[in-house]
């Protein structure tokens, strides 16, 4: 076995979030390799990840994000299980690009569970097929916007696994300038 170097661990404790032993280890696993050690972290992370997706997320923040020069707006709520994270820049982040997705991407539901029986058959014809359909207009589901390589999903699955908190996206809300012309839901003066 080789001798992991304090600068490798370093390395990989910057990518990873990980602890310090953690990233000492994976080094060890991987011969020092610390691409691979940070896939293995990843994979690691993963997996602790869905243990901990029935624990509780009461805490978190709901995040605005204004695009267009005022003409979309979107907020978005969500929760973890200590306010302490709540508080990082990397919950913070997480929940910034969620609002930012939700802005670019206008989905009409949090996830494929949410959608209504009476509406698949028209989403399936609109989008060509089911699958289409729940990249579409589902928010979990979705190609991240600044990585299309990873859905929504995978992005706060990986940020549970770095955080070491369940993570739960409650809730979201797009506002367009102009979108509702109908009147509904709208107070006339």
């Amino acid at each position: 076995m080789s001798t992991i170097s304090a600068n490798l661990v370093k390395e990989l404790r910057g990518q990873s979030g990980a602890g310090i032993m953690e990233c000492k280890r994976a080094l060890e696993e991987t011969g020092g390799d610390v691409k691979k050690a940070a896939d293995l972290l990843r994979q690691q992370g993963l997996a602790k990840a869905d243990k901990k997706s029935g624990r509780s997320a009461s805490q978190g923040l709901i995040e605005p994000y204004i695009h267009g020069g005022g003409r979309i707006g979107a907020l978005v709520d969500v929760n973890c299980e200590t306010d302490f994270v709540a508080r990082t820049d990397d919950f913070r982040e997480l929940a910034h690009d969620l609002a930012m997705q939700v802005a670019a991407t206008a989905p009409r539901y949090l996830s494929a569970d949410d959608v209504p029986e009476a509406d698949v058959a028209e989403l399936e014809r609109e989008f060509g097929s089911r699958e289409n359909a729940v990249a579409a207009v589902c928010l979990m589901d979705q190609p991240f916007i600044k990585d299309g390589k990873f859905t929504v999903r995978d992005l706060v699955r990986d940020r549970i696994a770095k955080l070491g908190e369940n993570i739960v996206v409650r809730r979201f809300a797009r506002f367009e300038v102009g979108a509702n012309q109908s009147g509904e839901g709208a107070a006339q003066a």
